[in-house]
C-alpha cells in the first residue's frame, strides 16, 4: 500500500522533511509544507479540489481532511487551506475550510465548508464549526455550534509554536526509525 498516491493527474507534493506515516493516505492535489507530519490512519484527500497545508503543521491520528468539489450547488467548490504551525487533533474532520496560522484544532472537532479560522485560535475538543462561520483571532471556541468562549492567554498563544516544535522533533524521530533521513 502506498501512503502518497497520485490521482487524476495530480501527485501530492511534499516539502522538506515531511513525515507521512505508512498507514496514512495522502492523495491528489495536495501540498504539505516543510516539516509537516501526517500520523497513523489520517486521510488527506485532494481528489476533486486542492488541499494546501503549511509548514510545521501536524495532522494527528485518524483525522480526515477533504474538500468540496465545484458543481451545480457550489460553482467554485471549497478547497482546504491550512496555514503554518497548526496542530490538528486526533479524529478531527476538516472539510473545505480555511485555517490561518498557529491554531489548535481539538480532538474530534469538525470544521465545515466555507468556514474561516483566523490566526491563533483554539478550537475545543468535539467542537462543530458550521459552514461559513468565521472564528476571530485570539479566542477559544467551544460547543456545537462553535461559540466564542474566552480570549486566549499569553501562555496559550505560546503553546502553538511549542506544539509545532514538539511534533517536528517527534516526526524527525519517526523518519529516522524508518530510514528517511
Amino acid at each position: 500500500m502506498q501512503s502518497v498516491r497520485r490521482f487524476n493527474s495530480h501527485t501530492p507534493t511534499l516539502g522538506a522533511k515531511v513525515f507521512v506515516d505508512p498507514t496514512a493516505v495522502v492523495t491528489g492535489d495536495v501540498h504539505l509544507g516543510d516539516d509537516s507530519s501526517v500520523w497513523p490512519m489520517a486521510v488527506i484527500r485532494g481528489d476533486m479540489h486542492r488541499i494546501r497545508i503549511g509548514a510545521r503543521t501536524s495532522v494527528q491520528d485518524g483525522a480526515v481532511l477533504h474538500i468540496t468539489h465545484a458543481g451545480p450547488f457550489n460553482a467554485d467548490g471549497w478547497p482546504l487551506i491550512i496555514g503554518d504551525e497548526v496542530t490538528i487533533g486526533h479524529g478531527a474532520m476538516l472539510h473545505g475550510c480555511t485555517l490561518g496560522n498557529r491554531i489548535l484544532v481539538g480532538i474530534g472537532a469538525t470544521i465545515l465548508d466555507g468556514a474561516v479560522v483566523e490566526d491563533e485560535v483554539v478550537i475545543g475538543a468535539g467542537t462543530l464549526v458550521p459552514p461559513g462561520k468565521r472564528l476571530e483571532s485570539g479566542f477559544m471556541y467551544m460547543g456545537s455550534p462553535a461559540r466564542q468562549a474566552r480570549p486566549l492567554s499569553e501562555k496559550e498563544r505560546q503553546f502553538f509554536s511549542y506544539s509545532a516544535s514538539n511534533y517536528v522533533k517527534l516526526k524527525d524521530q519517526h523518519r529516522a526509525e524508518l530510514g528517511q533521513d
